[in-house]
């Protein structure tokens, strides 16, 4: 954590200046941004996982379009995913 104290008539754009050039030089603001969108891989287990419920869902989906039970458009996905 980075502190700056005001000193006897510091003017509160000194001390702005100050800080600021305390952050920069720690490096902290750059590790931030290093990171900002990094995203944690995922375990292999739950890859895996992933994979096969991914598979699971393709086959029942292609069997329900086979047996005529369903359309392909019954599975297109119609606007923006929610997230």
């Amino acid at each position: 954590m980075i502190e700056v104290k005001r000193k006897k008539g510091e003017s509160f754009e000194s001390l702005l200046r100050r800080f600021s050039r305390r952050v920069q030089d720690s490096g902290r603001l750059l590790q931030a941004r290093k990171i900002r969108y990094h995203a944690a891989q995922p375990s292999k287990n739950a890859g895996k996982a992933s994979a096969l419920r991914r598979e699971e869902l393709r086959e029942k989906r292609e069997f329900l379009i086979k047996s005529g039970q369903a359309t392909e458009e019954d599975f297109r996905r119609t606007g923006r995913r929610r997230r």
